[in-house]
Formats: structure tokens, sequence, C-alpha cells
């Protein structure tokens, strides 16, 4: 496939962090990808859930379905405007690597956890688990991405936290631009998290569709589907409109995009990350019409009490590991005394924290409740 001149192109890579010869049959960006999936963070995303636990049921998407329906819809959008298809995907799939068990409840308890520490913050930590987490290969920490990848995965930064990151923080403290292939990732996330939270929050009855007919992008499809398909049973009726919501996000996204790019014609990734603003946007109508649908989901569904009530076994569940953890590292595991050992003596309580932090972020829902039953149940003996 030709790609377009302001694509990230392999030839002008920053390269990785340790130097590597290029792989034979594959560029390095599909072996960035395929590190990825072959990763033991990539794995544990199966048992990691967006809103709901993992254990209460097996039709909800978890962080790995949700990778890799980002990852198809940047793959197309990539495609389309003629940029690094395989870029896109690996930043796709990497996205939310650093995220902790049970969604956005845990991690804002880690956080707060966290709070005289340095604090959480899931994007920092995928990029610090591809860095340095991940200790597969001989040659290197981490899975050695390059920097485009990186890139992408580092999605938002404080200058603080920017001013630690060497070669990615850079353009959050000289405010510049990420790749286009980063930019219309982070956007393709954004249409999967909420389109397909609308689809599970019908399937568990948290919503429902009259509720729904309040929102103009579900209610325009909903019509259509309605007056094209009067027969059409619920599920199927539900997975005809939520698919059309999400083409229409994904056309206003290529369509105002490649406007931009007309406008600004860069001729380079440069070109892209030296412009003024990010070129990758939705029209100013379908915003306002996400910005409808993002506030119709937080205050209808993950406001919603059985959520809440979720969220706050959750932060107990969080709280009370990392205190454990924390004041008597010997409750760990014998592999992460180890490191939390030497966590202590290079850094003391900060660096013994951030361990603990990372063991916790780690854990998959299942795998934090059993420690958590472990630890706290005096019936669990083991």
């Amino acid at each position: 496939m030709q790609l377009a001149p302001y694509a990230a192109q392999q030839s002008s890579s920053r390269g990785r962090r340790f130097a590597e010869e290029s792989p034979q049959y594959r560029s390095d960006y599909q072996r960035d990808r395929d590190r990825i999936i072959h990763s033991s963070a990539f794995r544990r995303l199966e048992y990691k859930t967006q809103v709901f636990v993992n254990h209460e049921g097996d039709m909800f998407r978890t962080r790995l379905t949700h990778s890799i329906e980002v990852a198809q819809l940047s793959r197309s959008i990539a495609r389309i405007l003629e940029l690094n298809e395989d870029l896109s995907e690996t930043i796709a799939l990497a996205h939310d690597l650093g995220h902790t068990p049970f969604g956005h409840a845990g991690q804002d308890a880690l956080n707060a956890c966290m709070k005289d520490y340095g604090g959480f913050e899931h994007n920092l930590q995928s990029l610090r688990t591809v860095d340095k987490l991940e200790q597969s290969y001989a040659d290197f920490i981490g899975l050695n991405l390059t920097f485009e990848s990186r890139e992408g995965i580092l999605k938002h930064c404080s200058i603080k936290n920017a001013r630690q990151l060497g070669d990615v923080g850079e353009r959050f403290l000289n405010k510049k631009q990420a790749s286009l292939e980063a930019q219309t990732v982070n956007l393709a996330d954004e249409i999967a998290y909420n389109n397909h939270d609308v689809d599970d929050g019908l399937r568990s009855g948290l919503i429902d569709i009259e509720q729904l007919l309040e929102i103009r992008l579900f209610k325009e499809q909903f019509d259509v589907v309605s007056k094209q398909y009067p027969d059409l049973k619920d599920r199927r009726r539900i997975h005809e409109i939520i698919r059309r919501m999400i083409n229409r996000q994904v056309v206003d996204l290529i369509d105002t995009t490649r406007t931009n790019l007309g406008k600004a014609l860069p001729d380079s990734i440069d070109s892209v990350r030296n412009h003024t603003s990010e070129l990758a946007h939705f029209s100013p109508e379908m915003q306002e019409m996400n910005l409808q649908l993002k506030r119709f989901l937080r205050t209808q569904m993950y406001a919603h009490y059985r959520v809440h009530r979720m969220s706050a076994k959750a932060a107990h569940i969080i709280q009370q590991l990392f205190n454990a953890f924390l004041n008597d590292p010997k409750l760990l595991n014998p592999k992460y005394q180890q490191i939390v050992s030497q966590k202590e003596q290079k850094n003391a309580e900060l660096g013994k924290a951030r361990a603990v932090a990372d063991y916790i972020a780690g854990m998959t829902d299942r795998y934090a409740i059993a420690e958590y039953e472990k630890i706290f149940n005096p019936a669990e003996l083991t």
C-alpha cells in the first residue's frame, strides 16, 4: 500500500531505545505489534473489564475485546487516509496495557493510594509496561518498541511527568502533536468505547431504548433501522443501530480529517507534529453528538447504583491490597517481594509504593479478588 507523505514511514523512524537490526520479513512496526500480542500484559487484558467486573458475565466486553475492536477501526481509518496501518494497529493493541483491574474504579482507587508517591495514571502505566515491566528478552528490558509506537501509547501527560520521560515526553514540553496514526487511534478508542458501552448497557439492563431515544446519535439510526426493518427483533435491531452509529462516526472522522489535511498540506510526519493543533477531528456537529452521548452514559450508566456498588467494592479491594502490601511486603508473591526489596533499597518508600502499584495494576479482576480473599478472609488459609 502506498503511504501518504504525512504517514509514519519506517525509513524515517526515530528507532528503538536499544539498537536492533530490522527484521527480515516484517516491518519494525509489525515487530512492535507482534511483541505486544505475545506479551503477558496483553494476555491479561482478557480478564480486565471496562464497566462490569469479570465474573458478572461472559457477554460483556473486556479490555482485550475492546483493544481488538479499536485495532479494527484504526486499521480501517488508516487504510483510507493512507496512514501506516501496522503502526495504527500497534498503538491500538497497546493503549490499555496499563489499565488496572476493575476499570476506571480501579484506576481512581490506585491513584488515591499513590497520592503521596507521584499518583497513578493508566496511560503512563501502559508506557511503563512496554518500557520496563515486560521482561522476556535477553538483550533489553521491556519490549523495546519503536519511538513511534511509544509516542502513540502516551496520549496525554502532565508537564511534570513529561520531564521524566525523555524522548516521548518532549512533545508535551514543546507543545507539539503526535503522529496522525496516534491521533486517529485516540478517536477510534473513543468511538469503540462509547458505542460498545451502549451495547453492554442495554444488554445488562442498566439503560433502555426509551432513554436512548433522547440521544440524537442513537435516535437517528434507530429511526432508519426501524423504517427499513420494522420486524427486526431486539438484539439484532440493537446491533444494527450500534454498527450504524459507529459507521457514522468513522465516516465523519475520515471526512473531517481529510478536509483538515487538504488545508494544512503536511508533507511529512514532522509537519504533522509541528502543526498548531491536531489534524484528526470529528466535525463540530459530531463532536456535539458525541458529547451528548458521553453525558448520557456518565449520568445514566456509570452512575447507576449497580455500577456504583461494584465500583465501591473495587475501590475497597484495591485500597486494602495496597495498604497490606505496602505495610507488609512479605504478603506478596516471593517474586514481587524481591522487586519491592530492591526498590526499597534504592528509593525508599517511593520505590516500594511504585512496585506495589505495578503489581496491583497488573492484576486481572479475578486475581485481585482472589488475592483479597487470601489475605483478608480467615477461611482462606493459602
